[in-house]
């Protein structure tokens, strides 16, 4: 287990995952602005781009996705999830997803798995597409064994 490695997946992780959120309009799915639905749950309102709650709505993101999700998936489940480092990762990126969409999208007022967004579908998928690949990427990362270095002599 390593706390390094933990981080450097969940950063790369968690980027991906943002900037798919942030094009995912471009390939017809719903605006998905985590940063602004996070930095509208500090009060206020949805809050605009690079606003001051906005960027802490991203700061939260990046935290959460980053450090605290990383370091309990390597910490505490990694060991315990069956199959490969991909197939624990996106076990980890379900159940997260699963959370999501049953308590931070009503406590972000969009109802239990989305219910009251103009589109509940099309943004339930997109968050599990969004989930799935953090996960996969987040197990991938995590679980590369190092490359043995020759000794020298």
């Amino acid at each position: 287990m390593s706390f390094k490695k933990a981080l450097l997946a969940g950063f790369v992780a968690t980027l991906a995952m943002t900037m798919l959120m942030y094009i995912a309009p471009m390939m017809g799915m719903p605006k998905m602005d985590i940063a602004s639905m996070l930095g509208g749950m500090l009060g206020g309102g949805m809050p605009a781009a690079m606003s001051g709650s906005w960027l802490m709505g991203m700061l939260i993101h990046f935290v959460n996705g980053t450090v605290i999700f990383p370091l309990i998936f390597a910490f505490l489940l990694y060991s315990r999830f069956p199959g490969a480092p991909v197939v624990k990762g996106i076990l980890w990126g379900l159940i997260l997803w699963f959370l999501a969409q049953a308590m931070v999208m009503p406590i972000m007022g969009a109802g239990f798995f989305a219910s009251k967004t103009l589109q509940p579908f099309i943004t339930v998928f997109g968050s599990l597409m969004g989930h799935i690949i953090y996960g996969a990427i987040l197990g991938l990362i995590y679980g590369t064994q190092p490359v043995a270095q020759p000794r020298m002599a």
